[in-house]
């Protein structure tokens, strides 16, 4: 349970695993970036890294609660053991390949205490190459919007509400709207929200979370904000290494690839299973399965070709 007064007013928590130089970038953006009267508190859980991360945030961020974890224990279980620890009113679930902007932290914060029945929001995401990213401000997975994504009618119509209901094409990009889904790479939710809805699903290990944590919150009544009067870089896939926005700058080794690329895969999958196996036939529920299974022995076999 949570308490009834907080020390801070937001709690910065990242999860790190083996990305030493963008979690300094990171961290040291959020630090000179403005912050709120009560102030910030900033945990890192590091996920057993071996690449110095550890002494990095030892040595340069001394006042940064730092979380050693003997093994990989994924995106969701770091988070969670990071925001039993927070003494914040608010979290803010940060990835390490972001390096946020000066007023990144203060305006949605302030927005998110205004509106109650957002129960979380987002900012305006900016790619390596200057572009938005899409996928921070997109629709649920619904059999028919993963039957559009698989099949590349979403790209074919990005403009259409009824062929790319997931990527958002017809929605506004430079006002606050409500969405559906959030990206856990700049996820802000007030932690007594947080803990009412259940905290991250720990079956999802990396991907997918965000989707399902979206998903929890309109069945419980709130609404997903997408905030982009202020925007952060995201080195996108930097640090799980399949993007091709940031291959050259990504390092992650191709172990972390073949994982990362099988985790989304299953979450992907699990995410169906969950939330709409029991809502649609059970003949469309296996075609779509399928269509998962295929697109994902596709991405992997892409990834063992390029090693």
């Amino acid at each position: 349970m949570t308490k009834n007064k907080k020390e801070h007013d937001l709690a910065i928590i990242i999860t790190n695993y083996n990305t030493k130089d963008l979690l300094d970038n990171c961290l040291s953006s959020v630090f000179k970036a403005n912050h709120s009267p009560k102030g910030i508190e900033v945990i890192v859980v590091d996920n057993a890294s071996n690449d110095g991360s550890v002494k990095m945030v030892e040595k340069k961020y001394p006042q940064v609660k730092l979380i050693e974890s003997r093994q990989n224990l994924g995106f969701s279980k770091g988070n969670n053991l990071a925001a039993a620890s927070s003494d914040s009113d608010y979290l803010l679930f940060l990835n390490s390949d972001t390096v946020i902007e000066k007023d990144a932290l203060v305006k949605p914060l302030k927005y998110l205490k205004n509106h109650p029945k957002t129960g979380a929001l987002t900012i305006k995401l900016i790619l390596n190459n200057g572009e938005i990213d899409y996928d921070n401000r997109r629709g649920f997975p619904t059999p028919w919007n993963t039957f559009c994504r698989l099949f590349g009618l979403s790209k074919l119509f990005p403009q259409s509400t009824f062929f790319n209901a997931y990527h958002l094409g017809f929605k506004p990009i430079k006002k606050p709207t409500p969405i559906p889904v959030i990206a856990g790479s700049f996820f802000m939710i007030s932690n007594k929200v947080f803990e009412k809805i259940g905290r991250w699903d720990e079956d999802y290990f990396f991907y997918g979370e965000d989707i399902d944590l979206c998903y929890r919150l309109k069945e419980a009544g709130y609404q997903v904000t997408y905030y982009p009067k202020v925007s952060t870089l995201h080195l996108k896939g930097a640090s799980s290494g399949i993007r091709k926005e940031t291959k050259e700058i990504t390092q992650a080794s191709q172990k972390t690839k073949l994982k990362t690329t099988k985790a989304s895969i299953k979450a992907w999958e699990l995410f169906v299973l969950k939330h709409y196996a029991l809502k649609y036939p059970k003949l469309f529920i296996k075609f779509l399965l399928f269509g998962i299974t295929l697109k994902g022995k596709l991405r992997l076999l892409k990834l063992k070709l390029k090693k």
